[in-house]
């Protein structure tokens, strides 16, 4: 069942960006990023940790490349995985190059930390010869001397002034096959300078709140960040920052792509937070089939409410329903139409049986 959104967003046009097989911009999906917490050295490691962060829903992955043996680790773990790679470089421009010619798809850098022009050429030509593109990566807590000298403190203007210093340098090498980020931990930083940024540029933006935290409160520090600038338009590609698994950053990243009806991906559960009225144990239940869903990539709606008040109405709009009712008959809403009660013993294997047949349904 396809409910129609209240509203409807409208995104900012930005240029197109190739990213390996993933196109950043335009009217291209958002795409959901994480990185890498492994050493790049240790290829087993890393790999078996990007396929984890692919299975739970990444597009793109970045690892830190801080010295030779990881570049030359890339090329070796690249043949392993299945979505694009980003090599994170910072300030070694033979980093970028080893990276760029071992298969990386992405080199997120500053230009101008990389050194003198010829070096920055090395690196763009690199990019070049290996169809690699580039981010831009401004970061508050890495500004250029000078431009800290003249604002006094990271501020939406500094950072802004950063990443059109850095934009300038690409240009004038007729480079533009990048995209671009100015992140900040402070979320009002972020949202301005973001907010700037879209106003005087056009390339793809790739939006973040650096060091976000824990997996709670990084969580709400991204949502409230990364949801206003998404609801502005704003935004390309996104990367949740948690001091946690990275595969939590993928599920929070779209879990916010979901919310706003940006992205459709897996079963979308709407549930209530449970009172004294309910007929069977929500949160548990809602646990459970989570867990026992996370399998399902196929766009799919699931309401479990767990009382009459609000149960039918909710599940009038959702693909399947359960409402709690009296006496441990609960019932089941295929397509917002009441379909059969259900013993509140029999509500998960029901309930994955319906999802994992509808999602048949609609892949066929």
């Amino acid at each position: 069942m396809s409910v129609r959104p209240f509203r409807n967003i409208k995104r900012r046009k930005t240029k197109v960006v190739n990213v390996g097989k993933v196109k950043i911009g335009g009217d291209n999906p958002i795409s959901v990023q994480s990185m890498t917490n492994t050493l790049t050295t240790d290829v087993n490691a890393t790999i078996k940790q990007i396929n984890d962060i692919a299975e739970e829903g990444a597009d793109i992955v970045r690892v830190s490349c801080p010295d030779e043996g990881s570049t030359l680790a890339l090329k070796e773990i690249i043949k392993h995985v299945s979505i694009p790679v980003v090599a994170d470089i910072h300030f070694h421009y033979k980093r970028a190059i080893e990276a760029a010619e071992n298969g990386a798809s992405c080199l997120r850098i500053n230009p101008g930390n990389i050194g003198d022009e010829t070096k920055i050429h090395e690196v763009l030509k690199a990019a070049k010869n290996n169809n690699c593109s580039i981010r831009i990566g401004v970061n508050a807590g890495s500004l250029e001397k000078d431009i800290l000298e003249e604002f006094k403190e990271p501020c939406p203007e500094a950072l802004v002034k950063s990443a059109k210093r850095n934009i300038k340098i690409l240009e004038d090498k007729d480079f533009f096959n990048f995209k671009i980020s100015v992140k900040s931990s402070d979320v009002f930083l972020s949202i301005a300078a973001y907010r700037q940024l879209s106003r005087v540029t056009d390339y793809p933006l790739h939006l973040g709140i650096t060091e976000a935290g824990s997996f709670i409160s990084g969580s709400i520090k991204s949502s409230i960040g990364l949801g206003s600038l998404l609801m502005d338009g704003i935004g390309d590609t996104i990367r949740i920052s948690l001091s946690d698994n990275p595969t939590q950053e993928v599920k929070i990243g779209n879990e916010i792509l979901k919310s706003l009806n940006l992205r459709n991906r897996g079963v979308k559960i709407i549930s209530c937070p449970s009172c004294a009225r309910q007929a069977f144990q929500v949160i548990d239940t809602v646990k459970i089939l989570e867990e026992k869903l996370a399998h399902i990539k196929t766009p799919i709606t699931l309401s479990i409410i767990g009382c009459v008040v609000n149960g039918p109405g909710e599940a009038a709009m959702t693909d399947i329903g359960i409402t709690g009712g009296g006496k441990g008959n609960n019932m089941l809403y295929l397509s917002g139409v009441q379909n059969e009660k259900v013993l509140t013993d029999d509500i998960i294997n029901k309930v994955v049986s319906e999802v994992e047949k509808k999602a048949s349904e609609l892949e066929n």
